[in-house]
């Protein structure tokens, strides 16, 4: 049998995640039957140091805590990944550790299936890892946007309507509302939504978080990340076996 080739997932409290079942899928599909993925729930970045010890990992993604965390643990970055200043993939090749952005991609495909041509102003919703991404998609493409988080001022719950009816493209990149906190939402003014929105939750466990069934009560035109899931983990894929 071939060498044992292994890939994974960390993050922290990420039972709910698909990637495993994904990647399995895939290497079963692929006939591939020497390769694996596992999910890594680490309390702390700090226990990757085990992990990276193993000399059959060869490739890992990282999701919610640790995207701006793992910078530390790798030796360099991709040209984007530096840029946002996070990464939610990584190679590991000949010793070396190098940190990449799928979700970046993932995003970007996501927006050009949803986007329509009143879509000139967003307001993003957070400032975490994937936030970042979304802010460098949304340059590349010349649309202007702000960003409000939990501690920003104006906060969540000081949000002016204003920016709300202004900005036709809403972002929501905080976890709050994911499995299996599926009654959770942001304090938001869902009444200034219109059929004129586009509101994009980049959580994909739920299906329909609490965030988009509210926004979709006031006609907005809602989606999921879980288109932007399979794109970037597709990236990742090509990353680990092109690159």
């Amino acid at each position: 049998m071939k060498d044992i080739v292994k890939f994974g997932l960390i993050g922290k409290n990420i039972s709910y995640s698909f990637s495993e079942k994904y990647f399995t899928e895939k290497f079963r599909k692929l006939f591939l039957k020497n390769h694996s993925y596992h999910t890594f729930d680490l309390p702390s970045i700090d226990e990757i140091q085990n992990l990276l010890k193993d000399p059959t990992l060869k490739g890992f993604n990282v999701t919610i805590p640790y995207k701006e965390q793992i910078i530390p643990y790798v030796d360099e970055l991709n040209e984007e990944a530096q840029y946002i200043q996070a990464g939610n993939t990584v190679l590991i090749k000949n010793g070396k550790r190098i940190g990449y952005n799928t979700d970046a991609f993932g995003f970007e495909q996501t927006l050009l299936l949803h986007k329509k041509e009143a879509h000139t102003q967003a307001l993003i919703l957070g400032n975490g890892g994937a936030a970042k991404a979304v802010k460098f998609v949304l340059e590349k493409h010349k649309i202007p946007f702000r960003v409000v988080t939990r501690t920003s001022e104006p906060n969540f719950e000081t949000l002016p309507k204003e920016w709300v009816a202004t900005s036709p493209i809403i972002i929501q990149c905080t976890p709050v509302g994911t499995f299996p906190n599926v009654k959770d939402c942001l304090h938001f003014p869902f009444e200034q939504l219109t059929h004129q929105h586009l509101v994009i939750d980049l959580i994909y466990n739920p299906n329909q978080t609490e965030f988009l069934l509210r926004a979709a009560q006031q006609g907005a035109k809602c989606c999921n990340g879980f288109f932007m899931l399979e794109q970037q983990a597709e990236k990742a894929w090509e990353i680990w076996n092109f690159k």
